[in-house]
């Protein structure tokens, strides 16, 4: 699958490091070509024979998938920006918006980053994935032994299937959440795990895993 990865910081690394694995070419744009142009090369070095390669935000985008590794206003605000070159691709969401304090969300209740960001783009496809993962984990594909569990919830089942599908193929757990609805759990739960990291000492390289 070809997948473009919008934003090259932690979240970006360990998405791409993820999705290099899987096999899928990987498209990363920044602001600063620099940033995205590193984070290639780092990526190529870590998995020989990789196909990624780096863009400046603002290009045609390659591939049906688009993945926003951005902050939760941030990603609007490149919603706005870019509402027509999203339009027909799939839009995955990793945010988890919290506030100012970092001790709760932004969002109104009733309501979760995601389905903000779908109303956005009405001719995109949404989906919620990857917010309950720590960028250090998704490098890794593991934690204590464990791949990694990826929860995702989206509307369209296409869609979600695509996602699953770049889940799976890069090493990790697929878990379909539901409608796009159940990102509000998801972000509670993005946050839980957040607040978690302090108090527990694990260094943001702790996984929520589900067992049964």
């Amino acid at each position: 699958m070809n997948v473009t990865i919008i934003g090259t910081g932690n979240m970006g690394r360990g998405l791409a490091h993820t999705l290099a694995r899987g096999g899928h070419t990987v498209t990363l744009h920044d602001r600063q070509l620099e940033k995205a142009e590193a984070l290639a090369q780092e990526v190529r070095a870590a998995l020989p024979g990789a196909t990624v390669q780096a863009g400046t935000l603002g290009e045609p985008l390659q591939g049906d998938v688009v993945i926003l590794a951005t902050w939760y206003t941030a990603s609007q605000d490149l919603a706005r920006q870019f509402r027509d070159e999203f339009a027909g691709k799939v839009v995955v969401d990793i945010s988890n918006p919290l506030n100012a304090r970092f001790d709760g969300l932004a969002t109104a209740l009733g309501t979760s980053a995601a389905e903000d960001l779908a109303r956005l783009l009405p001719d995109s496809r949404v989906v919620k994935a990857f917010n309950t993962t720590f960028a250090g984990t998704l490098v890794q594909g593991q934690v204590a032994g464990q791949p990694l569990d990826v929860l995702v919830a989206g509307d369209d089942e296409g869609a979600k299937r695509q996602v699953l599908d770049l889940v799976t193929s890069g090493g990790l757990r697929g878990i379909d959440a539901g409608g796009l609805e159940r990102a509000r759990q998801l972000e509670g739960l993005g946050l839980l795990g957040i607040t978690l990291q302090g108090p527990l000492g694990t260094g943001f390289m702790s996984a929520w895993k589900l067992l049964g």
